[in-house]
């Protein structure tokens, strides 16, 4: 029965990426990996250019899987209770507080778009650490619980003005980091300049079959695919090699060019980060019909898993993206896989 289950489920996962590029386009990894996330339970931080569709993105997934949708923009003034209330006065001028964009669909909250979250406040970051982490909230002295929240941030990378650092503790919470680049083929850019139907981003999300992954059934789903997909002696030998290769690359003959190795890393990848490689990569192993993993699942998504989970001395800080990509590839290149 669940056999059957999941291979049903295997075919509106297709379907939903099928309906998520009617929206976009040259995003074909981006939607791959958010569907990865969507089946592992996974919150996402997207990083990318102003304009580059990334909120385009959000809707259509949205879309997709049903459940109530939020987005909330990230501002200097922006304060933790501005996401679980508002006041204001009311038409009968007397003073009045409403739910907020958390509070305000109850269980039904399903994603979660927190926009140019560096903008928000290390305050507003705490709150948000723990709705990701538990899936509540204290408010009007009670829990509030959302089973079936997923979130999903977008970190400005342009402008460094009023913006705080993302703490380690809340990007540790992401299971993927996912760079969103403007396509870099010409045919495509032609199509997103001079095709009338991306100018009007509401009907383009209109056409996208809404709930093709019911949102409330998706844990217990994923919980199948976890417990299904299975992983050899082998394989979690390799996986375990390249966790300890984030924490001790120098073990694993890793060495970067110009790069005092002795001094790169302040912290490796977190017991959190290696239970969520393997998420994913059960999850990769599902969606290219097979019952278990191979290293090559685990090959296509180290770097969006762990890099942001490698935390750098604060001299080379400043050159994380370079030096994360040059880490991660050398890992993978160093550690033998079976």
């Amino acid at each position: 029965m669940a056999e059957n289950q999941l291979a049903d489920w295997h075919s509106r996962a297709q379907l939903f990426q099928q309906e998520i590029q009617k929206a976009v386009v040259g995003m074909e990894r981006a939607v791959r990996l958010i569907t990865v996330a969507i089946f592992a339970r996974g919150h996402v931080m997207l990083e990318g250019d102003v304009g580059v569709g990334k909120t385009t993105l959000l809707r259509a997934v949205a879309r997709g899987i049903g459940g109530a949708y939020e987005r909330i923009e990230g501002t200097i003034d922006l304060m933790p209770n501005d996401l679980v209330y508002h006041t204001y006065i009311n038409e009968a001028g007397k003073p009045q507080v409403d739910p907020g964009p958390i509070l305000r669909h109850g269980e039904e909250l399903a994603t979660f778009f927190f926009n140019e979250v560096n903008r928000a406040r290390p305050q507003v970051h705490s709150l948000l650490l723990r709705i990701m982490a538990e899936k509540s909230v204290t408010a009007f002295n009670r829990e509030h619980f959302f089973p079936y929240l997923q979130v999903f941030a977008d970190r400005n990378r342009v402008e460094k003005d009023e913006t705080f650092e993302i703490p380690s503790a809340a990007r540790d919470r992401f299971m993927l980091e996912l760079r969103i680049e403007t396509p870099d083929d010409t045919s495509v850019q032609k199509e997103l300049m001079f095709n009338p139907r991306f100018y009007d981003v509401d009907k383009l999300i209109a056409t996208i079959q809404p709930g093709v992954l019911p949102f409330r059934e998706l844990n217990d789903i994923s919980h199948q695919i976890q417990h299904q997909i299975q992983a050899s002696e082998t394989l979690q030998h390799y996986a375990l090699q390249l966790w300890q290769a984030t924490r001790d690359p120098q073990a694993f003959g890793v060495s970067l060019e110009n790069v005092d190795m002795e001094r790169l890393i302040l912290a490796g990848a977190s017991a959190r980060g290696a239970g969520m490689l393997m998420r994913v990569a059960r999850v990769i192993a599902w969606l290219d019909n097979r019952d278990h993993v191979i290293p090559e699942d685990l090959l296509d998504i180290f770097h969006e898993v762990m890099a942001h989970r490698i935390f750098f001395n604060p001299t080379y800080e400043l050159r994380r993206d370079t030096l994360a990509h040059q880490l991660t590839q050398q890992i993978l290149e160093k550690v033998a896989a079976p």
